[in-house]
C-alpha cells in the first residue's frame, strides 16, 4: 500500500500553496474562491465528502454549489464560479484496470485522456476512441459523447460505455453509490446509464467510475499528415474552394470499413494574423488501401487550390505539429505527437455540427471575419475556426445514446484565446460571437438542430451565448440545441436522481415536473 493512499483525504482551504492551482482549471477566464477543495481518492470517499458538503451550511450565501473537477478543460464557469462552494476533485481516482466480475475495462473518473491511452493500450492492445488533448478527464468527456481521430473508424466513447458508478443526492440529502448498467433489470438505473452517454457531465451526481464493453483494437500503424498554406496566397475564391473540399471530401467518404471512411482530419482556418491554414490528418495504414486514401484527401483539397503546401510553422488552437513530410508511425506514438499542447490561457469556445458542406454565404461570413479583406483591425494569431470530419462510425444504428447528433458529416469549433490580464479580453469575445452570429445568420445565429445544414451544438463544447436571446434569435432553446428530442427523457433522469437539483450550473439539465 503507497503512502498517498493512507493518508486523510485532503481538503484545501484558502491560504496553503496548493489553492490557487486548484481553484482554477484549463481556461483561466474562471477562477474559483470556495471554501475549500477537496481531492478524493475512492468512491467511497467521494460518497462522504459529498454526504459532508450537502450537511454544510455555506459560509457566504452568494456561493452555494458544489462542482466536480476531473481535468478541468470545462469551457465555461460550471466547475470554477464566483458561486462555488465545494470543489470535489477526482484527479486523484485515475486507475484502469480489467474487471472480471463485469466483463469490462474499468476506468476511474480522474483518469484523464493520457491515462487511458498509456496505460490501457500497452496492456490490453485496446483503446477507448476518445480525444486528442492528453490533459482532459474522464469525468467531463465520456458524459459529454466525447469524439476522436478514432471515431470514424470506431464511433463516440459512449457507444463502449456499459456502466458508470455515481455518488447521487436524495431528496433527504442521503447519498449513496449506485452503478447503473445499460442493461440492468431496473429501468431508472438504465436511465441514469443513458443519461450518462451524452447528457452532460456535473448533471446528476459525481461520477466515479466507468467501465467499458468491447473496445475495439486501434490499428498498429497509421499515416500522419501536417501540412500549410500561407494565408498570403489566397484568394476569396481559394478559400472557398478548400473550405467546399473538404466538406465535400468528407460527405462523399462515410463508409467506416473503407480506408477513407477511416480517415480523420482537422483544418485549422485560422486568423489571417497567423500566417498560415493548418491541416492535421491521419489515416490507418494497416488497410492496404490507408496511403492511397491519403493521397486523394490531400490531392482534393491541395490539387484544387492555387496556394503551395508547406510545413506548419506556428501553433493553431491547441495544437503545433512540426513534420517535414508525412510520417507512418505507431498509433499509440502518432497520438503522443498530435497531442494538444495544454497551454493555461483565458478562452471561448463555439460549436457546430454540419449535415453538409458549409455553404456559400456561411463561407463568406469566414472569410470576412477572418480577417483577409474586411475586419482587418482586429489581429489574434490565436483565433480560428476548427473543423473537424466527423461521421463514419458516429452515424451508424443503432443509436441508443443521449448523444443525439447522428447524421453529421463535420464537427466545428470556434476557438479565441488570450493571455490572462489581456486588456483586450472583451475584443477577442466580441470577435468570436460575431463570427459565429455571422457564419449562422440565416437560422438566427446559431447552427440550429434539425436543419438541413446544421444539426445544433455539442455539449463538451459549452457556450452560455446560447441562452441569450441576444444571441441566439432562432426561436430553439439552448436545450434543444445540445440535446433535441432527448431533453425531456434528461429532465425526467435530473428529476429522480436529483431531486434537490445539487449539481447545477449555468447549463445544466432542469429537473423534470414528473411521470
Amino acid at each position: 500500500m503507497s503512502e498517498i493512499s493512507t493518508l486523510p483525504a485532503t481538503v484545501v482551504r484558502a491560504g496553503d500553496k496548493r489553492y490557487p492551482a486548484l481553484s482554477r482549471g484549463f481556461n483561466q477566464r474562471w477562477i474559483a474562491e470556495p471554501e475549500y477543495v477537496r481531492l478524493v481518492r475512492t468512491p467511497e470517499e467521494v460518497r462522504a465528502a459529498l454526504g459532508e458538503a450537502v450537511r454544510e451550511v455555506p459560509e457566504d450565501p452568494a456561493r452555494t454549489r458544489i462542482t466536480v473537477r476531473a481535468g478541468g478543460h470545462c469551457y465555461e464557469d460550471f466547475v470554477c464560479g464566483e458561486d462555488v462552494r465545494v470543489i470535489l476533485d477526482v484527479s486523484p481516482m485515475c486507475g484502469v484496470s480489467y474487471d472480471g466480475s463485469m466483463k469490462a475495462y474499468c476506468v476511474e473518473a480522474g483518469a484523464t485522456n493520457r491515462h487511458v491511452y498509456g496505460h490501457l493500450y500497452p496492456v490490453s492492445g485496446k483503446a477507448l476512441p476518445g480525444g486528442s488533448c492528453y490533459s482532459v478527464g474522464l469525468g467531463g468527456h465520456v458524459p459529454a459523447g466525447g469524439f476522436g481521430l478514432l471515431s470514424r473508424q470506431y464511433g463516440l466513447t459512449v457507444d463502449y460505455l456499459y456502466a458508470v458508478e455515481a455518488a447521487v443526492v436524495d431528496e433527504d440529502k442521503n447519498v449513496r453509490l449506485v452503478v447503473a448498467r445499460r442493461d440492468d433489470e431496473d429501468p431508472r438505473l438504465r436511465e441514469l446509464w443513458w443519461a450518462h452517454t451524452g447528457g452532460g457531465g456535473g448533471n446528476f451526481g459525481v461520477v466515479t467510475r466507468f467501465w467499458f464493453r468491447g473496445l475495439p483494437q486501434p490499428p498498429e500503424q497509421v499515416l500522419l499528415t501536417a501540412l500549410a498554406w500561407d494565408w498570403k496566397e489566397f484568394t476569396k475564391d481559394e478559400f472557398a474552394t478548400l473550405v467546399t473540399a473538404f466538406g465535400e471530401y468528407f460527405r462523399d467518404h462515410q463508409d467506416p470499413s473503407a480506408a477513407a471512411g477511416k480517415l480523420f482530419a482537422m483544418l485549422k482556418l485560422t486568423h489571417v494574423s497567423n500566417g498560415q491554414i493548418g491541416l492535421l490528418a491521419q489515416v490507418d495504414v494497416d488497410d492496404p488501401d490507408g496511403h492511397r486514401a491519403m493521397a486523394g484527401f490531400i490531392a482534393a483539397l491541395d490539387g484544387r487550390i492555387g496556394p503551395s503546401a508547406t510545413k506548419i510553422r506556428s501553433v493553431m488552437g491547441e495544437h503545433f505539429v512540426h513534420m517535414d513530410v508525412p510520417r507512418v508511425m505507431p498509433w499509440l506514438t502518432a497520438t503522443q505527437v498530435l497531442n494538444s499542447r495544454g497551454e493555461n490561457r483565458c478562452g471561448k469556445h463555439k460549436s457546430a455540427y454540419l449535415r453538409k458542406p458549409f455553404t456559400e454565404r456561411q463561407i463568406t461570413a469566414m472569410w470576412t471575419y477572418l480577417g483577409k479583406e474586411r475586419y482587418t483591425e482586429y489581429a489574434n494569431k490565436q483565433a480560428l475556426i476548427q473543423v473537424d470530419s466527423y461521421g463514419g462510425a458516429v452515424n451508424r444504428p443503432p443509436y441508443r445514446t443521449a448523444a443525439r447528433q447522428r447524421d453529421s458529416i463535420l464537427k466545428v469549433q470556434y476557438q479565441v484565446y488570450w493571455p490572462k490580464h489581456d486588456p483586450r479580453e472583451d475584443t477577442h469575445i466580441a470577435w468570436i460571437r460575431d463570427i459565429y452570429r455571422a457564419t449562422f445568420e440565416a437560422t438566427g445565429g446559431v447552427p440550429v438542430a434539425d436543419g438541413e445544414i446544421t444539426d445544433g451544438c455539442y455539449i463538451g463544447y459549452p457556450d452560455v451565448d446560447l441562452n441569450d436571446p441576444c444571441w441566439n434569435t432562432s426561436g430553439q432553446s439552448w436545450e434543444t440545441l445540445y440535446y433535441k428530442d432527448g431533453y425531456a427523457k434528461l429532465q425526467e433522469v435530473k428529476r429522480y436522481w436529483d431531486p434537490c437539483n445539487v449539481f447545477r450550473h449555468g447549463q445544466s439539465i432542469r429537473p423534470g415536473t414528473g411521470r
